[in-house]
């Protein structure tokens, strides 16, 4: 499945962005990860880890503009209890913005261990959307990020070029953020003008859902 994504507006603060927040010039495969999620309606980020997906920008790179938005800093204290007057902990900061982004997504489902696949429930979801149920506008990156729509690619939407898996890539964009640990797994992409197998970057499985199918695959072949 290759699905046709147009965004007008976006931002994908970079990991280490603090008080001016540079972005990622590509969209994250984390971050489409999510997307395809809230598409679907499914709230359980766990759900569909092992899909595989393949990026790609249509046209040229996405232009960066700057702006000054304001910003609050704050870490969470038994003192405040989550209140946190305006006045005291915000202040404009810079932010840098991506406009006209338009992306090709490819889903490969194939590794897998959910009962029905991503690709088969992005499908229901684009043929017959009154099967699902979802809340919220579908985002690209951050909530206030909406997308124009999303649809199956046609050729007639322009030339793709993919990011490629490539560890010497100058590249490096975030495949999974652990959200108790704020750990990331990154990977490294360069160009290519045409699909090729290391287009795709799986979304890392669960450590103990391989531990899991290792030990099945032990014991069938025992018996």
């Amino acid at each position: 499945m290759q699905l046709y994504l147009d965004c007008p507006c976006t931002s994908f603060p970079r990991s280490f962005a603090r008080d001016y927040k540079e972005t990622y010039l590509y969209p994250p495969p984390s971050t489409v990860y999510g997307l395809l999620l809230s598409l679907i309606g499914e709230v359980n980020m766990e759900a569909h880890r092992g899909v595989k997906l393949a990026l790609g920008i249509i046209g040229d790179d996405p232009p960066i503009s700057r702006i000054v938005r304001k910003q609050r800093h704050h870490k969470f204290s038994k003192t405040h209890m989550g209140t946190y007057p305006t006045s005291k902990f915000s202040k404009p900061n810079h932010q840098e913005l991506l406009t006209d982004l338009r992306i090709a997504v490819q889903v490969d489902s194939s590794e897998e261990t959910a009962t029905i696949k991503l690709a088969d429930r992005v499908e229901i979801a684009l043929a017959t959307p009154s099967q699902i149920t979802r809340f919220g506008g579908l985002s690209l990156g951050e909530s206030w990020a909406m997308i124009n729509g999303i649809r199956l690619y046609r050729e007639t939407d322009g030339t793709v070029r993919w990011l490629v898996r490539d560890n010497r890539g100058l590249i490096s964009l975030p495949i999974w953020i652990d959200r108790k640990t704020g750990q990331g797994t990154f990977q490294r992409f360069s160009w290519s003008d045409e699909f090729q197998v290391d287009c795709f970057t799986k979304i890392p499985t669960p450590l103990k859902a391989v531990l899991s199918s290792q030990k099945g695959k032990q014991l069938r072949k025992k018996t």
